[in-house]
Parts: C-alpha cells; structure tokens; sequence
C-alpha cells in the first residue's frame, strides 16, 4: 500500500480540457476547416436524389394499387412514401463529407435547412444511380483526407507545431485513417443490423419495453464508447497502424476506465449540450454565422483536449507500469 501511495496521480480531466481550449484560443486558425464545411453547407448548393427515387416509389403505390389492397393499407403506404420523399428533400449528399470516427466537424450536416439568409439555396439533383454511387464514393474520400488533415493539424497544435511537415507521415496517417474508418463501419454494420431486428421485435411487443431497452443499450454503450473513443490518437500522435492504434487505446481504458469514462462523458455533454445553443438561431439568419463560429471553436478545442488526455495518459500509465514492475522484485523478496 505504501507503494501504490507514491504513485503520480492520472492526468486531471478539467486540467486537460482547460488545455485544449488554451491550446485553441492561441491558435485559431486550426478551425478554419469545420468553419469552411459548416459554410459550405449552410451556403452553397444542395445536392438532392429524391427525384431520382421518386419514381420508385410510385411504382410501389401504383403496384399497390393494382393488388387490391385494402384502403387502410393503400392510405399507409402513401403516407409511408410521402413521410420517405420529405426527407430525401431535406436530405443535402454534400453531408457526407462528415465521416466518423475521424472527420471535420460540422453542425451543418445534421440540420440541412432550406433556407439562407440569401434566399433559397440552388438545388442539384442527381441523374442515376451510377451517378449517386459515384458522388458518394468521392464525398467519402473527401471527407476522410479532409479528417485526416484536420486531426493531424490539431496534433500538431497540442505537441509541437514548430516540427517540420512530413509528408509521408501524413501519408501513412491517411491511409490508417481509411482502414480505422473501414473497421468502424464494419463494427457498426455488425452491431447494428441486430440490434434493429431485436428493437424492431420488442417495438412490435410492447413500445414501452422497447424504450425502456433502448435506454439499457445506450448505458451499456458506453462500455463500448470509452474504448474506443482514443483509437484515432495513437495514429496521429504516435505514428501507429489502425491495429495499434486500437490496442493502445483498449489497454489506455483497460487501467484508466473510471477518469477516461468521465472525460469522454464529459466531451459529449459539453458538445451535445452547446448545440442546442447553437442551433438557437435561425438558419435564414445571419446570427447562424455566431453558432457556427461557436461549434466550431468548442468542438476543435475538445478534440485538442482529448489529444492532451491521451497524451499526458499514456506518459502516465508508462510510468506506473515501470514503478509497478520495479517494486515486483522487491515484494516478492
């Protein structure tokens, strides 16, 4: 026990947070890239596909129609194809330059209004699927290289942005960016398509029992959360492949889960919690611009904060593992 008391305390959660919105505060140019996407959504053009699947659906309610359906179920799938075509028209493709787990933050991409403070946006549709498929593999792309950049430019921020660029580190960080991105997607198709099927049997059941689930599986995410909350630091701040990267930050959780739980929850309400304010003003006013300058300047400034936490705790969980290995020769004697 004695031992266990000389060891250094865990890097403090307000300390780190406090750090990135200094880090930040002195260099404001890191968020000139979310501001850039925010801009561009709010700003520029739409890129829409309901035309494209709008004939679809007429199809599905003229072959309805021609079965002899009942009248309840007719009015039920034009209400259906309806309630899906409103939100294809709300729907912008350019939103998907925002890719998880590693992206440029944006408070755009969620909201899609269809007003500006300069009148109606225009509007592009989409011709084909072709077309579609293509547009939606190069905005992925975009969206990745974009994150790549942003995530090392605040890595750079919060260790020593004085170093000289290396390009083909950015290189390979981009390319482990890809393969992280690639398992990530693949992680949540394998969690997510049962979890639809059992929320999809439950709401059948009983609407009550399924809400009640649903909150016992967000509880429960964040078991998943934590852990891989810091997968993409270790690629940007410790040059490893995707797989190191996520080892590092399962075995960073594995000793420090109770502070990284609540610096994680702490980011998340911070975030979650200011967008509301955010979203506050209009979309067809000019005062938007103060929410997205806002979002902006919180969101890059705990993304720094969360690159100091993992830095200042991986320098801590070393040195108590050298400590605890040293005192092992000395109990056991």
């Amino acid at each position: 026990m004695e031992k266990i008391r000389t060891l250094p305390p865990p890097p403090g959660v307000v300390v780190s947070l406090k750090a990135g919105f200094d880090a930040i505060a002195s260099n404001l140019s890191v968020i000139l890239l979310p501001l850039a996407l925010d801009l561009m959504l709010w700003l520029g053009p739409r890129m829409r596909v309901d035309k494209l699947f709008q004939p679809i659906f007429d199809d599905v309610y003229s072959f309805g129609s021609n079965s002899s359906l009942p009248a309840t179920d007719l009015q039920s799938l034009q209400e259906n194809s309806t309630l899906f075509l409103e939100i294809l028209q709300q729907y912008n493709l350019f939103s998907i330059i925002r890719t998880f787990p590693i992206g440029v933050f944006s408070l755009m991409s969620g909201s899609m209004p269809s007003q500006t403070p300069m009148g109606a946006p225009s509007i592009v549709q989409v011709s084909s699927i072709f077309t579609l498929m293509g547009w939606i593999v190069s905005l992925i792309l975009v969206g990745w290289l974009c994150g790549g950049f942003f995530f090392r430019w605040v890595s750079l921020v919060v260790t020593d942005s004085s170093q000289p660029t290396d390009e083909g580190r950015f290189g390979r960080s981009v390319l482990n960016t890809i393969l992280l991105s690639v398992l990530y997607f693949m992680l949540m198709i394998m969690l997510g398509i049962p979890l639809i099927v059992v929320l999809s049997l439950v709401v059948a059941a009983s609407p009550l029992l399924a809400q009640g689930l649903l909150i016992i599986f967000g509880l429960l995410s964040m078991w998943l959360i934590v852990p891989l909350f810091f997968t993409p630091h270790g690629i940007f701040l410790r040059q490893q492949n995707a797989f190191s990267s996520i080892y590092a930050s399962l075995k960073m959780a594995r000793f420090t889960l109770p502070t990284s739980s609540f610096f994680v929850l702490s980011v998340l309400v911070i975030s979650l919690g200011l967008n509301f304010l955010w979203n506050i003003p209009p979309p067809d006013s000019w005062m938007a611009l103060i929410g997205i300058a806002g979002h902006a300047f919180i969101t890059t400034s705990l993304l720094a904060a969360s690159f100091i936490y993992y830095r200042d705790m991986q320098v801590w969980l070393q040195t108590v593992l050298e400590k605890l290995k040293a005192n092992i020769p000395t109990q056991q004697a």
